[in-house]
């Protein structure tokens, strides 16, 4: 390592013997040394202690017992027994992208929440409503098999970031719509209702979002909604409202926390705005955190502050 000496000290070594500038010079960059490798030694990870042992993981479980790679889920245990809820997370990428290995709230897991992060089929692989199919599935198969990794099952929060919230929000606030059900998996005397939805910067109204869009976001949005539905909005306007999570909300939806930058240009903050409305409306609990300064995700959205809020969220259902 290279030692920039300051100029008093290079003065005073070299004013004095050879024998007492050898032994302050290796002393000195001993320290410096000690120094540089306590700055460069990470103290945390995600909010956690870095001497705390990391959560306990079992990956690639088929929750449809169909042998479809896009079948899979990973469940994050804490450290001490789970509390409620179990949380169930959806990624994003745009419907067409990412994967369950995208978990970003591993301090939720150190604090006491199970996280089940779940792979479904792309709209590369499946048009919609594929997808809801296959996250209802997964929480079927949760509420069935729950027990064998001695987890409650009976309050679920479904959460997700960007396309993976538009997901969750579409999946907490259908319950019982049969065109978003599907058949996937042997669960299916099991019920895929959850108690609580999180979502973070993600879409509610597919058939406003491109009016809404700036032009970055409606470069990313096209080609993505044309692979969801295989069309525009205004083309397949049914398929759109189906897989509108605002079209769906009434009295008996569950809690429901957003949080979304305002200063998001890939998905319009409007988006949550418009949910949140619909909420309001249907006269059923909502909180809508608006990230100030904030753009499409980013550790802000995972951060301290953050936290606190979604902790607050989760306390609703102990």
């Amino acid at each position: 390592m290279a030692v920039a000496w300051p100029v008093g000290v290079a003065f005073h070594i070299r004013t004095g013997s050879r024998k007492w500038w050898t032994t302050t010079a290796t002393r000195v960059q001993s320290i410096v040394a000690t120094m540089a490798a306590l700055l460069l030694t990470p103290t945390t990870t995600f909010g956690r202690e870095a001497d705390t042992p990391p959560p306990k993981v079992i990956r690639d479980i088929d929750y449809a017992d169909e042998g479809n790679l896009a079948h899979r889920m990973d469940i994050h245990f804490p450290p001490a027994k789970a509390s409620l809820p179990l949380i169930v997370w959806v990624h994003g990428g745009a419907w067409r992208s990412g994967s369950k290995a995208s978990m970003p709230l591993r301090n939720v897991v150190t604090e006491g929440h199970a996280v089940v992060s779940v792979d479904y089929r792309l709209s590369t692989q499946a048009r919609f409503p594929a997808q809801a199919h296959d996250i209802k599935a997964a929480i079927r198969f949760l509420r069935a098999r729950a027990i064998d990794w001695n987890l409650s099952a009976d309050k679920i929060v479904v959460a997700g970031d960007s396309a993976g919230a538009h997901l969750a929000a579409l999946v907490g606030v259908s319950n019982g719509v049969s065109d978003l059900e599907g058949a996937v998996g042997k669960n299916l005397d099991q019920s895929s209702h959850v108690q609580g939805i999180l979502s973070f910067y993600g879409a509610s109204n597919l058939g406003s979002i491109l009016r809404q869009s700036t032009p970055f976001g409606l470069n990313m949005r096209v080609p993505a909604l044309a692979l969801l539905l295989g069309a525009q909005p205004d083309e397949a306007p049914t398929l759109a409202a189906l897989a509108s999570p605002v079209t769906h909300v009434d009295p008996r939806d569950p809690p429901l926390l957003l949080l979304h930058g305002d200063q998001d240009p890939q998905m319009p903050i409007n988006q949550s705005h418009e949910l949140a409305g619909a909420y309001k409306k249907a006269g059923v609990f909502v909180h809508f955190e608006v990230v100030h300064g904030a753009a499409h995700g980013g550790a802000i959205f995972y951060d301290e502050e953050r936290l606190a809020v979604v902790r607050e969220f989760l306390k609703k259902f102990r």
